[in-house]
């Protein structure tokens, strides 16, 4: 193992990856807790949440921050549909959510089978539109990232949103905490974090992997990988499958194989990431109170 004072090496693909050159590069230091990066590459800007202090912030390279966004419903995490629509997962108002292109907000999940969501987490759009989320409990456990409150599901479990019909479906159901969620390239696979370790070190810490079947069904969901230190939440994907996922000491980077390749170390702990710039080279890190930028060696899938 080679260690510097960024990088963590275990296997030498790890080299091809991360650029021995590249600086942690931090742009913004005054979250409470950061999450939810999504990038826009038609707009050239980041997204991101700042879930307590119930604001999104956006960042254009050489123009800086700025609020897009508050009160903005506590939300968690973002990714864009299909369109190249903002869809949010909103802890305070316990729904799925739609920016439209003209900044009006379409709602697309409150509850199911007539019981209030949880507090959807994280959040993800499969190339036929579907609209994958996570629902655990954390946006009603406190007042701290949205407003506490009675659980009405009997369980923390992940679900589906057919685009035209809003029907939602569950598709899991053996989940502690479902957090961060991801397809691999191909969409073969659907990769979910459980972050139960919160709330016990007895409890799950690891990404489970989940065959997608032809009618969006899941099968499988053995663990991929487990995390420490820490536990995993929000994570990505890479043109070659490698998943980049949040840790306590940094990023951490997977083979599909799950090998772990290496780690990016961070001074505080990791909540998500995206990848974005003109290349969908850059690692955008949301750690803690802050947003880094890592120049890097891979691409980020594509997303609209």
């Amino acid at each position: 193992m080679a260690t510097s004072s960024l990088y963590e090496h275990f296997e030498k693909e790890f080299a091809d990856l991360v650029k021995a050159s590249a600086q942690l590069e931090t742009i913004f230091t005054d979250c409470r807790w950061a999450e939810g990066p999504v990038w826009f590459g038609d707009l050239n800007c980041l997204l991101w949440s700042d879930i307590p202090n119930d604001r999104i912030l956006r960042y254009v390279p050489g123009a800086g921050i700025s609020e897009f966004r508050s009160p903005a419903g506590n939300t968690n995490g973002h990714t864009r549909d299909r369109e190249g629509r903002l869809v949010s997962c909103s802890h305070g108002n316990r729904r799925v959510e739609r920016t439209e292109h003209d900044g009006t907000i379409t709602v697309l999940a409150t509850h199911y089978e007539g019981k209030r969501l949880n507090s959807p987490n994280d959040v993800v759009v499969k190339s036929d539109g579907t609209i994958w989320f996570t629902d655990p409990a954390y946006g009603i456990e406190s007042d701290y990232e949205g407003h506490k409150s009675l659980q009405e599901q009997d369980g923390c479990h992940v679900y589906r949103i057919d685009p035209e019909s809003r029907n939602v479906t569950r598709v899991t159901t053996d989940f502690d905490r479902p957090n961060g969620l991801a397809f691999s390239p191909d969409e073969s696979i659907l990769y979910i974090a459980d972050s139960g370790f919160t709330h016990g070190a007895d409890r799950p810490h690891h990404i489970r992997q989940f065959k997608v079947n032809a009618n969006n069904s899941l099968s499988g969901g053995e663990i991929f990988a487990e995390i420490s230190p820490g536990l995993p939440d929000g994570f990505r994907l890479d043109t070659n499958g490698n998943i980049w996922t949040s840790a306590g000491d940094g990023v951490h980077v997977y083979n599909p194989s799950g090998v772990l390749l290496g780690k990016i170390l961070t001074p505080k702990t990791v909540a998500n990431v995206t990848f974005g710039g003109p290349k969908r080279n850059w690692l955008f890190i949301a750690a803690t109170d802050s947003m880094h930028i890592l120049h890097t060696g891979a691409n980020g899938v594509q997303t609209p």
